[in-house]
């Protein structure tokens, strides 16, 4: 007999939970619950639990003030963290309060039963046998796996901290300097199986080199790979002889879409964000049926190739409209004014008008979807353009209008959804300052929390949390430029009232806190 405590704010994650262990281990079990941390003190105090269920944000005590007064009362119990965390600093603070796994939400099914089954079995020991080796290798596994996110995340958005990246690479005790990193994409298409094909990258990846693989961010996955000094002996280009058989696999294994952006080889590990911004680049010009792209370093355009260059860029920026890609236009249209200027240096003129042909295409794709699509900035493009000759304003103009081409046809393909999602998300939208929960949402719709939260999943690829969580980031970095609106102001208008948790929260989603993003923006 084994006595579970599930403890979290929301009570579809504890139906679901309940639903999981009693499918999976059958009757001879007890199940508490506790919708905040002081409820499940009062359980602990009363009940002898033997694993518990534990969020980190509640209302009152929070999880890891709960765990650490639980500990005092049962220091036996078996504390598996399931929260929206997923930064390095909360997985070290449970980890020394002696939590046992620390999962992150959305969580796959099959992971907490396997979770649930090494607990039972950890159990088993602390009746019988405590296994102490068995205790180190769980949490040692568990950090591991935070700590390799977390340096992913630092290094895309390192901002030059040199120091901070050397001491991870000295605990994973990674001698190579040279390295490059990769950014793999796998499609859309396959996102239901994230766990399952992320645990298949995984196997593959790290069968064939040394790498550090960061968590999912939407359908694309940061990898710094390293590169011995003999594989440079070895090979011309150690990058293709580690990644090509790696493609291969993956697209055997997952799908055959796999796209993968590759940097050029570097030593200097401050130069990490710059090479995962190459890997970006590579990847943004790889076709939509998938390949593998390597970055060889940035070249003057000779003079006999601008002509063509001009075309291919503009080819592509109409492509990433048509696939409403906003982050790969966010990189090609520079390059496309870049080289359009040195092209037509003397023709103003006819800079303008390969800028308005352009434009125009990119809106034909808008109108193949939505006939009656209307944007007054088109219908003026022509006089706008005429009006200057500054780059930098005919490079934004260019940019605001595939941009809102892209978001248009976006807006088209989302018109598509399930009508229960879409009067869903126009209520988180409209209801965004407030506190949304699921149980209030699925009452508004009138259908059972249980159906939507499943419906969130097939439809977002993302749990309703995390949906409205992300929601709510967008919408605080557009506030954030405001710099008339003091922090809790901003907090307050999307839906916190701890400003603290937002901050966290912020960071968790974009590697900045709010106030440094506020600061590179408006720097």
């Amino acid at each position: 007999m084994y006595s579970f405590l599930l403890t979290d704010d929301e009570q579809i994650v504890i139906d679901t939970l309940t639903l999981i262990i009693r499918r999976n281990f059958g009757e001879d079990i007890k199940i508490f619950s506790a919708l905040s941390g002081s409820a499940a003190l009062d359980i602990v105090h009363k009940e002898k639990i033997d694993i518990m269920f534990m969020d980190i944000h509640m209302p009152g005590i929070n999880g890891l003030e709960a765990i650490n007064l639980i500990k005092q009362i049962n220091q036996n119990i078996i504390v598996i963290i399931l929260s929206a965390y997923d930064q390095f600093e909360y997985a070290q603070e449970a980890i020394n309060l002696g939590a046992f796994k620390y999962l992150t939400k959305p969580v796959n099914r099959n992971l907490i039963v396997q979770t649930i089954r090494n607990a039972m079995n950890l159990v088993d020991e602390q009746k019988g046998q405590l296994s102490n080796n068995m205790e180190m290798y769980e949490k040692l596994n568990f950090v591991s796996s935070i700590v390799e996110s977390d340096f992913i995340y630092s290094c895309i958005f390192n901002n030059n901290k040199t120091t901070e990246l050397s001491t991870y690479l000295k605990y994973f005790k990674i001698q190579d300097k040279d390295y490059f990193m990769c950014c793999m994409e796998i499609p859309e298409a396959v996102n239901k199986s994230r766990y399952k094909n992320y645990v298949k990258l995984r196997d593959i990846m790290t069968a064939k080199c040394n790498c550090i693989i960061g968590s999912f961010m939407n359908n694309r996955v940061g990898i710094y790979v390293t590169v011995p000094e003999q594989a440079r002996k070895d090979s011309s280009d150690p990058r293709r002889t580690i990644l090509e058989p790696v493609h291969l696999m993956l697209s055997m294994e997952i799908t055959s879409g796999i796209r993968i952006g590759v940097s050029e080889i570097e030593s200097d590990i401050g130069r990490a964000p710059t090479a995962y911004n190459n890997a970006m680049t590579v990847l943004a010009d790889l076709a939509p049926t998938g390949g593998i792209g390597f970055y060889e370093g940035s070249r003057d355009i000779p003079d006999d190739k601008l002509s063509e260059t001009v075309k291919n860029l503009s080819q592509r920026i109409l492509a990433r409209v048509k696939a409403a890609d906003s982050v790969s236009l966010n990189r090609l249209v520079p390059e496309y004014i870049s080289a359009l200027f040195k092209l037509y240096r003397t023709e103003p003129d006819r800079i303008k008008n390969s800028v308005f042909e352009l434009v125009l295409n990119a809106r034909s794709f808008v109108l193949q979807l939505e006939p009656s699509y209307t944007n007054s900035a088109f219908d003026t493009a022509f006089s706008t353009l005429i009006c200057t000759n500054d780059r930098d304003d005919i490079g934004h103009f260019i940019l605001d209008r595939c941009m809102e081409c892209a978001g248009a046809i976006a807006a088209i393909q989302e018109d598509s959804m399930n009508p229960i999602i879409q009067k869903a998300c126009s209520y988180i939208e409209n209801n965004i300052s407030q506190d949304i929960n699921l149980e209030q949402l699925s009452a508004y719709l009138n259908v059972s929390p249980f159906y939507l939260s499943k419906l969130f999943k097939e439809e977002k690829g993302a749990n309703f949390i995390s949906y409205v969580t992300a929601l709510r980031m967008e919408k605080a970095k557009s506030l954030l430029l405001d710099d008339s609106l003091i922090m809790k102001e901003i907090a307050s208008k999307v839906g916190y009232n701890d400003q603290n948790y937002f901050s966290k929260l912020f960071k968790q989603e974009f590697g900045l806190t709010p106030t440094e993003y506020r600061k590179s923006k408006l720097k």
